[in-house]
């Protein structure tokens, strides 16, 4: 961008070279326009991107890309209601089996320490602290 001057032309193989997403994509084409830069697509014919075509065109596939982006959403919020609603658990599996972890907090109980433990589950601290902590939680819940 810092090497562009009026009255360039930067050709790019498809809209997604521009940017992230979209809006990233739209904001840069109108950067490049105000600069004096014209922006030709080979992926849309070679079409100049700054020109009236150019600017209808990218604002159908930008409407199109949005569709899809929100319909995709929509697909993946269902997906996980419907197996939530089926009892799945959702997530990582859990790295101590609820024996594992109780043996660890008995343990703890007795003196071991949250490195020693981990150690010897073979897991990291972080999760026998959080073992500890999840037995904390739930008896206060109760």
């Amino acid at each position: 961008m810092d090497r562009l001057e009026n009255g360039d032309v930067l050709i790019v193989t498809k809209l997604d070279r521009l940017g992230r997403n979209a809006i990233d994509v739209q904001q840069t084409v109108a950067r490049l326009e105000t600069m004096g830069v014209h922006v030709h697509c080979l992926a849309l014919g070679g079409v100049d991107l700054t020109s009236s075509a150019g600017k209808m065109t990218m604002a159908v596939i930008t409407a199109v890309a949005q569709f899809e982006r929100d319909l995709l959403i929509e697909r993946t919020h269902a997906g996980l209601k419907t197996a939530k609603a089926k009892g799945r658990k959702l997530g990582r599996k859990p790295s101590l089996t609820a024996a594992e972890a109780a043996d660890a907090r008995a343990r703890m109980a007795a003196g071991a320490s949250v490195s020693g433990m981990a150690r010897r589950f073979k897991v990291s601290r972080m999760t026998i602290m959080r073992a500890r902590d999840e037995a904390v939680a739930g008896s206060q819940a109760a």
